[in-house]
């Protein structure tokens, strides 16, 4: 069994019904952050025995700032934003794979430079009781300018995970944020 969702909109990705044909593709998730940045709740139950897919509360946004400045708003240098989530599921007996992507934007501040900035990203999943079961770690990179403040990624990946006889996978969920405990994110 398979099915796809996603806090994308409206249309193909936000209808709040599983589509039937297609996946999650990392140039449709850049598309739609580079186009809207609406709410991200509401999408996590439309798919029937999916694992939910949602941002961590808090973590959908870091910010970076100057070293020694962290919570100083004259002192920041950029700001990282995970604004879509979409996840497709294939469930197989005792085994869930969840092909997940997200997308967002990076932000240039006051104190920021031009050049390449690198954001680390967690990712992990939590059985019915909450306990995390996997884990995963990815760094966003994207480039900005003084010309072009505003830089926009997306992500694409896979976790499989093992659940136990008599338990269902949409009692698992999936959670994306960033890493806040890089030096100067706040």
């Amino acid at each position: 069994m398979s099915s796809l969702t996603s806090g994308i909109g409206s249309g193909w990705f936000g209808s709040g019904k599983a589509a039937d044909a297609g996946s999650v593709d990392q140039d449709q998730l850049l598309a739609a952050a580079k186009t809207e940045t609406g709410s991200l709740s509401g999408f996590g139950d439309v798919a029937y025995g999916c694992p939910r897919f949602q941002v961590w509360a808090r973590d959908g946004y870091v910010t970076m700032y100057e070293p020694g400045h962290v919570g100083d708003g004259l002192a920041v240098m950029h700001r990282g934003e995970i604004t879509k989530t979409a996840r497709e599921c294939q469930i197989e007996p005792g085994r869930v794979t969840v092909k997940y992507g997200f997308s967002g934007r990076v932000l240039l501040g006051q104190k920021g430079r031009t050049g390449r900035v690198t954001l680390p990203v967690s990712v992990f999943v939590t059985d019915a009781k909450r306990q995390k079961i996997a884990t995963d770690k990815a760094r966003i990179t994207v480039d900005v300018a003084l010309d072009n403040p505003i830089s926009y990624f997306s992500v694409v990946r896979s976790v499989t995970f093992q659940i136990p006889e008599g338990s269902r996978p949409g009692e698992y969920e999936v959670y994306v944020g960033f890493d806040r405990s890089v030096p100067g994110a706040g």
